[in-house]
């Protein structure tokens, strides 16, 4: 009989690891938009918006990534990957979740 996972079964070490690296993933986007000229200046409460963000979306990814059971290495890619993605993987997961439920797709402003 399988026994389904709950978001509780896992341990704080594993949550603290998943918000490390998605967080990782927020500084380094931010790093690149005040590099690029896209944020006039150093900011900390956008750094902080960023990495909350980036964290979150962090998280979501993980619980996706566990619920297929994908690769421990593979998800931990992934994770990254969206946390410096951040709302742009948002908006991505909510593109995959209208199109599993039948909806069609809304673009995006600004593509």
């Amino acid at each position: 009989m399988d026994i389904e996972k709950q978001f509780t079964d896992y341990g704080w070490i594993t949550y603290l690891w998943v918000f490390a690296i998605s967080a990782w993933g927020g500084l380094t986007s931010y790093i690149q938009k005040v590099k690029t000229g896209r944020v006039d200046k150093f900011f900390i409460m956008e750094l902080i918006g960023e990495m909350c963000v980036s964290a979150f979306v962090g998280v979501v990814t993980f619980w996706l990534c566990e619920l297929s059971e994908f690769p421990s290495l593979l998800t931990v890619a992934l994770v990254a990957m969206s946390g410096h993605m951040g709302v742009r993987a948002i908006a991505l997961i909510e593109d995959l979740i209208k199109v599993r439920l039948g909806a069609r797709p809304v673009d995006q402003p600004g593509e």
